[in-house]
């Protein structure tokens, strides 16, 4: 049976890393999402203060298991350094040249997010469009918790650990797969588009030996994309 399935305990690390993707994505899926929140904390809080919390709960959750969790593995077990996982700068050279594309993706994104799907999806906590006072704390445990993980696990710890297993395009893949499942349910033009983002930025952290720099262009995007739903499509 063990010849059967090939089984190798020198690459249980490997198997683990793999079936990490559904395991973590899915409790998060079913239990980190912000309609949770009023399941696990009974609070009785006005409903713009709900929506609020309920998403910050969202962000906190998906920071613990995808970046908590995979980091404790990451120290502990598989003992590789950080850096090697792309937690350095890298090539900062090549990083700093490719956030010159910056002033051309703004106006891509101002005219991307237009859409009704997108609108209608965006910001996710909807009490952004009359509570202004709450929109930086907002983004920010958008940019610390959600963000920082999701580069942190797609395109460092999955990416780079992977990279030397099955090669670079492979582990490339094998993140975009990833990442883009987590984006079923949203606007059909952001899902299919994370496919072809997840590649390029898969490309570029592997370039540049960091996931520093697409983790720049990604709260760009997810950032920018609130705001400009908030504060001119939302008004029209």
């Amino acid at each position: 049976m063990n010849n059967l399935l090939d089984f190798k305990k020198e690459e249980l690390n490997t198997y683990i890393i793999l079936l990490s993707a559904p395991f973590l994505l899915s409790i998060y899926y079913y239990y980190g999402y912000a309609y949770n929140f009023n399941k696990f904390f009974n609070l009785n809080l006005s409903s713009d203060l709900n929506d609020f919390y309920s998403h910050i709960y969202q962000f906190i959750s998906f920071f613990i298991l995808v970046f908590i969790l995979p980091l404790i593995y990451q120290l502990f077990i598989i003992k590789k350094p950080l850096k090697e996982i792309g937690f350095g700068l890298g090539d900062k050279k090549l990083g700093l040249k490719l956030l010159l594309i910056i002033p051309i993706a703004i106006p891509i994104i101002f005219f991307a997010v237009s859409g009704e799907d997108v609108r209608a999806e965006y910001p996710l906590a909807k009490v952004l469009h009359s509570r202004y006072d709450l929109i930086f704390i907002y983004e920010l445990m958008y940019v610390i918790f959600y963000y920082v993980a999701w580069e942190f696990y797609f395109r460092g710890f999955l990416l780079f650990n992977l990279k030397d297993k099955f090669g670079s395009i492979n582990a490339i893949i094998i993140q975009t797969i990833s990442s883009c499942l987590i984006h079923l349910g949203k606007p059909a033009g952001e899902t299919i588009g994370a496919i072809f983002v997840g590649l390029l930025f898969g490309y570029i952290a592997i370039r540049t030996r960091s996931f520093w720099y697409v983790f720049i262009l990604h709260i760009l995007l997810g950032v920018l994309t609130d705001l400009f739903i908030i504060f001119y499509y939302g008004k029209l």
